[in-house]
Protein backbone atom coordinates (compact mmCIF):
# COMPACT_ATOMS: atom_id res chain seq x y z
CA UNK A 1 0.00 0.00 0.00
CA UNK A 2 1.82 3.44 -0.68
CA UNK A 3 1.81 6.10 1.65
CA UNK A 4 -0.64 8.84 2.41
CA UNK A 5 1.48 11.51 0.42
CA UNK A 6 2.47 9.13 -2.54
CA UNK A 7 -1.42 8.10 -3.20
CA UNK A 8 -2.00 12.09 -2.81
CA UNK A 9 0.35 13.02 -5.48
CA UNK A 10 -0.35 9.71 -7.24
CA UNK A 11 -4.32 11.37 -7.55
CA UNK A 12 -3.16 14.93 -8.37
CA UNK A 13 -0.62 13.89 -11.19
CA UNK A 14 -4.17 11.65 -13.05
CA UNK A 15 -6.60 14.38 -12.24
CA UNK A 16 -4.46 16.83 -13.59
CA UNK A 17 -3.55 14.39 -16.63
CA UNK A 18 -7.11 13.57 -16.84
CA UNK A 19 -8.96 17.04 -17.12
CA UNK A 20 -5.92 18.30 -19.50
CA UNK A 21 -6.91 15.46 -21.96
CA UNK A 22 -10.43 16.25 -21.59
CA UNK A 23 -10.28 19.93 -22.49
CA UNK A 24 -7.93 19.18 -25.07
CA UNK A 25 -10.19 16.69 -26.55
CA UNK A 26 -13.29 19.27 -26.58
CA UNK A 27 -11.15 22.11 -27.90
CA UNK A 28 -10.41 20.08 -30.93
CA UNK A 29 -14.49 19.40 -31.82
CA UNK A 30 -15.43 22.79 -30.83
CA UNK A 31 -15.48 25.87 -32.96
CA UNK A 32 -12.46 27.04 -30.76
CA UNK A 33 -10.35 27.68 -27.72
CA UNK A 34 -12.05 26.52 -24.52
CA UNK A 35 -11.57 28.07 -21.14
CA UNK A 36 -12.70 27.99 -17.82
CA UNK A 37 -15.54 30.19 -16.57
CA UNK A 38 -15.31 31.71 -12.99
CA UNK A 39 -18.65 30.49 -11.65
CA UNK A 40 -19.73 33.26 -9.19
CA UNK A 41 -23.25 31.82 -8.24
CA UNK A 42 -24.89 28.49 -8.06
CA UNK A 43 -27.53 29.59 -9.80
CA UNK A 44 -26.03 29.90 -12.90
CA UNK A 45 -25.17 26.19 -13.33
CA UNK A 46 -28.75 24.99 -12.21
CA UNK A 47 -30.10 22.76 -14.30
CA UNK A 48 -29.80 19.00 -15.08
CA UNK A 49 -26.29 18.24 -16.60
CA UNK A 50 -25.42 14.71 -18.09
CA UNK A 51 -22.47 13.04 -19.41
CA UNK A 52 -19.85 10.18 -18.12
CA UNK A 53 -18.05 9.07 -15.27
CA UNK A 54 -14.71 7.29 -14.92
CA UNK A 55 -14.01 5.12 -12.22
CA UNK A 56 -10.78 3.50 -11.03
CA UNK A 57 -10.62 0.12 -12.90
CA UNK A 58 -14.21 0.43 -14.50
CA UNK A 59 -16.26 1.18 -17.29
CA UNK A 60 -17.17 4.47 -18.29
CA UNK A 61 -21.05 4.97 -16.55
CA UNK A 62 -23.51 7.25 -17.87
CA UNK A 63 -24.87 10.31 -15.18
CA UNK A 64 -27.07 12.50 -14.21
CA UNK A 65 -26.25 15.71 -11.87
CA UNK A 66 -29.62 17.56 -10.93
CA UNK A 67 -28.25 21.07 -9.44
CA UNK A 68 -31.09 22.90 -7.51
CA UNK A 69 -30.55 26.85 -7.16
CA UNK A 70 -30.14 26.80 -3.35
CA UNK A 71 -26.87 24.71 -3.94
CA UNK A 72 -28.61 21.28 -3.07
CA UNK A 73 -28.11 18.51 -5.61
CA UNK A 74 -28.81 14.98 -6.61
CA UNK A 75 -26.67 12.70 -9.27
CA UNK A 76 -27.47 9.26 -10.70
CA UNK A 77 -24.94 6.93 -12.23
CA UNK A 78 -26.36 4.44 -14.59
CA UNK A 79 -24.42 1.22 -14.15
CA UNK A 80 -24.64 -1.90 -15.87
CA UNK A 81 -26.48 -3.76 -12.58
CA UNK A 82 -28.44 -0.90 -11.79
CA UNK A 83 -28.60 2.62 -10.42
CA UNK A 84 -26.54 4.48 -8.13
CA UNK A 85 -27.98 7.96 -6.36
CA UNK A 86 -26.65 10.62 -4.03
CA UNK A 87 -27.49 14.26 -2.67
CA UNK A 88 -25.12 16.66 -1.89
CA UNK A 89 -24.63 20.01 -1.33
CA UNK A 90 -22.73 22.77 -4.40
CA UNK A 91 -20.90 26.19 -2.83
CA UNK A 92 -18.80 28.35 -4.58
CA UNK A 93 -15.19 28.72 -3.85
CA UNK A 94 -12.42 31.05 -6.06
CA UNK A 95 -15.07 29.94 -8.80
CA UNK A 96 -15.26 26.84 -8.75
CA UNK A 97 -17.87 24.26 -7.28
CA UNK A 98 -16.88 22.16 -4.08
CA UNK A 99 -19.44 19.54 -4.05
CA UNK A 100 -20.11 17.70 -0.62
CA UNK A 101 -22.02 14.78 -0.86
CA UNK A 102 -23.30 11.80 1.04
CA UNK A 103 -20.62 9.58 -0.62
CA UNK A 104 -17.42 12.08 -1.07
CA UNK A 105 -16.68 15.33 -1.86
CA UNK A 106 -15.09 16.83 -5.20
CA UNK A 107 -14.55 20.00 -7.37
CA UNK A 108 -16.29 21.06 -10.42
CA UNK A 109 -14.86 23.21 -12.93
CA UNK A 110 -17.04 24.96 -16.05
CA UNK A 111 -15.26 25.45 -19.62
CA UNK A 112 -16.83 27.43 -22.01
CA UNK A 113 -15.82 27.85 -26.02
CA UNK A 114 -16.75 30.83 -28.37
CA UNK A 115 -19.94 29.72 -29.18
CA UNK A 116 -20.98 29.67 -25.23
CA UNK A 117 -20.80 25.62 -25.40
CA UNK A 118 -20.56 24.60 -21.32
CA UNK A 119 -19.18 21.28 -20.40
CA UNK A 120 -18.65 20.91 -16.64
CA UNK A 121 -15.17 18.69 -15.59
CA UNK A 122 -15.25 17.37 -12.05
CA UNK A 123 -12.88 15.24 -10.25
CA UNK A 124 -13.96 14.02 -6.31
CA UNK A 125 -12.72 11.73 -3.82
CA UNK A 126 -15.10 9.24 -2.39
CA UNK A 127 -15.75 8.38 1.36
CA UNK A 128 -13.40 5.03 0.75
CA UNK A 129 -10.88 7.20 -1.11
CA UNK A 130 -11.07 6.00 -4.24
CA UNK A 131 -11.67 8.44 -6.57
CA UNK A 132 -13.50 9.36 -10.24
CA UNK A 133 -14.07 11.83 -12.41
CA UNK A 134 -16.72 12.83 -14.71
CA UNK A 135 -17.72 15.11 -18.08
CA UNK A 136 -20.69 16.58 -18.14
CA UNK A 137 -23.20 18.88 -20.62
CA UNK A 138 -26.17 21.15 -19.68
CA UNK A 139 -29.13 18.77 -20.64
CA UNK A 140 -30.32 18.07 -23.42
CA UNK A 141 -27.12 17.27 -24.72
Amino acid sequence: MLPRAARWLRTVLITTAVVGFAAALVGCATAGPISPVAVSDVKSVAGTWKGVVYGPGSEPESIELTIREDGSYDVVSHQPYGESRGKGKVEISEGRLIMHGEKGRGVATVLSDRAGDRVMNIDATLSDNSTLSARLWPSPY
